[in-house]
């Protein structure tokens, strides 16, 4: 029994080793080698392709946008800022219309009377520099926009409070000495000043006139003459 069993694990020993070499065979490519499983299928004609770079984004300024006005009037553009399209109806010797827009990178605005802003009463409009506010501006009804029909805008302040400016002068000029004028415009702790010190014996009133004379002194709102 012995023998028998050493003879059968010789031979099964012997039948691995054919298998491994003929694998191995199989795998290095060899003349009649066939695929075990599968079989790899033809790929068929080879493409190539190009990897182009794709081109970088351009930041530079348009040569046009340096011939055309900052934040002008759109309707004041020259031809360099903008793009009309061609009417090929158009008669000799009579006037046409042309459909135009604005070039990239070329900003107008409207003209004033196009549209209405807020008015804002919490700025001084008597200061150095000269203060701005934010204003809240819509398009009127009767213009046909194809942007947004609201817009802020940085104007200056410009408001009236009802004071008038012959008014203080007249005062100042006049009854200059008992603070009248700086009373009338609603500085009231000047106008005690000037009361009780003569208009500071003349000297305070001469400089009033000349101040309010040159538009330097305001109402203490901060508003405008009328």
């Amino acid at each position: 029994m012995a023998a028998a069993a050493g003879s059968l694990w010789t031979l099964c020993s012997l039948c691995r080793l054919l298998l491994f070499l003929s694998q191995l065979y199989i795998l290095s490519g060899g003349e009649h080698s066939q695929p075990l499983t599968q079989a790899v299928k033809d790929p068929g004609p080879t493409r190539m392709f190009t990897v182009l770079p794709r081109a970088a984004e351009s930041t530079e300024v348009p040569p046009y946008v340096m011939k055309c006005p900052s934040n002008g009037l759109c309707s004041r553009l020259p031809a360099d800022c903008i793009d009309c399209a061609t009417n090929f109806s158009c008669v000799y010797g009579k006037p046409v219309t042309f459909d135009c827009t604005v070039k990239p990178s070329v900003t107008c605005v409207l003209p004033e009377t196009d549209y209405e802003c807020t008015n804002s009463t919490s700025c001084m409009t008597v200061s150095c520099p000269r203060q701005r506010y934010r204003a809240n501006c819509t398009v009127r009804d009767h213009i046909h926009c194809l942007g947004n029909r609201t817009f802020h805008k940085m104007l200056y302040c410009n408001w009236t409070g009802g004071y008038k400016w012959s008014t203080a002068l007249a005062l100042s000029i006049t009854l200059g000495g008992f603070g009248a004028d700086r009373f009338y415009l609603g500085q009231w702790r000047e106008g005690l000043g000037k009361l009780f010190s003569f208009g500071g014996l003349g000297i305070w009133t001469l400089i009033d006139v000349l101040l309010i004379g040159v538009g330097y002194v305001g109402p203490a709102d901060g508003s405008l003459y009328i």
